[in-house]
């Protein structure tokens, strides 16, 4: 027996010796082992994408798909699933048309108008700050200093059509390939198309892994999580195009110059939750201050100002068929914290993300007092 247990000791230090050999080669060769991870996602990226691109357009496509199951023609019904997804990646080519033949071009042309006249929207804005009182807090912030280093910079540069282009293939370097764009609609056509034996997969495989009673908390708190995200991301958007084009028609009728890409910017930066709506009205005003003067710049501060209360206190619970119940405070909290963290794509999920762990938090703090009593 003792030398039984000898063997077993010596074979304890035999495997953490090996461990150990392996934790230092590992450390040892790291740059190579993170290449080689990057490598590999890299690969999967197109996979990735088509996945997260059926989880996007799910919605539209179930819902097309139950109308469809309610057609009195016995074909239609038993295709219905090939219907939808054939016609929702019409929808999206439709709209994409839409985008780059209709919006691009007045956006980019108003880019491109705007850069060439810097140098006079300089002059103009100087001449007013130089109009202002001496006491006036513009002045006492040295808002000149600013200006004079905000003319220095050299913007045709940076906002060319041609930075434009290297940016955006920088942005969209995953789908630099035809064979990536290829493989990703083909994954998000095969992932829609075969939804329910993947959903059935996991369940089946969630059941024999964590067992019936956790499997059905997990999977309460997944279709809670799904309804949060699919709310939030198709509200927001939807609410993005609607401000847009409030925006747009507004600046038409104020006759502000640029009102297209000022439209534009607004309702790109109303995905962004509380911070956006800011941002996105504080660039308008200071480009139509700079194009059309003090009184044009109040006028569609005060209206865009009116437009964005309406629209958050209105419009976009409504459009939220599930409100997400979350306070003010935390919404900025989130925001701030998870932009500071992972960008602008953690700034726009960081809302749905608050609302799913404080939804968990209160059924456990339910829990908790229900067991105490």
């Amino acid at each position: 027996m003792k030398e039984k247990g000898r063997i077993t000791k010596w074979m304890y230090w035999f495997m953490f010796a090996i461990v150990v050999i392996i934790f230092y080669k590992l450390l040892d060769n790291l740059t190579s082992i993170g290449t080689s991870i990057t490598s590999f996602f890299r690969v999967l990226m197109p996979f990735i994408i088509g996945a997260l691109i059926a989880y996007i357009l799910y919605i539209p496509c179930s819902r097309i798909e139950k109308g469809i199951e309610n057609s009195k023609f016995i074909l239609l019904k038993k295709h219905r699933r090939g219907i939808a997804i054939f016609l929702v990646y019409i929808i999206v080519l439709l709209l994409m048309i839409v985008l780059v033949n209709c919006i691009m071009p007045p956006v980019i042309t108003s880019i491109k108008d705007l850069v060439k006249n810097i140098p006079s929207y300089y002059s103009s804005l100087t001449g007013i700050i130089n109009d202002l009182p001496d006491d006036s807090i513009l002045v006492k912030i040295n808002i000149k200093e600013s200006l004079a280093k905000l003319a220095s910079i050299d913007f045709e540069t940076y906002i060319s059509i041609e930075y434009i282009t290297e940016y955006l293939k920088g942005i969209m370097s995953f789908a630099s390939g035809i064979f990536d764009v290829f493989v990703t609609v083909i994954i998000s056509i095969y992932t829609l198309a075969e939804r329910g034996k993947i959903v059935a997969f996991f369940k089946k495989a969630s059941s024999a892994l964590f067992g019936i009673e956790k499997y059905s908390v997990i999977s309460k708190y997944f279709k809670k999580t799904n309804e949060v995200f699919f709310n939030f991301i198709s509200g927001q958007l939807i609410d993005a195009v609607l401000i847009g084009i409030i925006s747009v028609i507004i600046m038409s009728i104020l006759k502000v110059k640029y009102a297209v890409l000022l439209g534009f910017i607004i309702g790109l930066f109303n995905l962004i939750p509380f911070f956006g709506a800011i941002v996105a009205v504080v660039i308008a005003v200071f480009i139509t201050l700079c194009t059309g003067g003090i009184s044009k710049a109040i006028w569609l501060a005060v209206i865009i100002i009116i437009a964005q209360q309406i629209d958050a206190n209105i419009i976009n619970p409504r459009i939220l068929s599930d409100k997400l119940q979350i306070s003010p405070i935390l919404v900025i909290i989130s925001v701030a914290v998870a932009g500071a963290y992972f960008g602008v794509l953690g700034m726009f999920l960081a809302v749905p993300i608050v609302a799913v762990i404080k939804l968990i938090l209160d059924d456990y703090i339910d829990y908790k007092n229900s067991t105490h009593n």
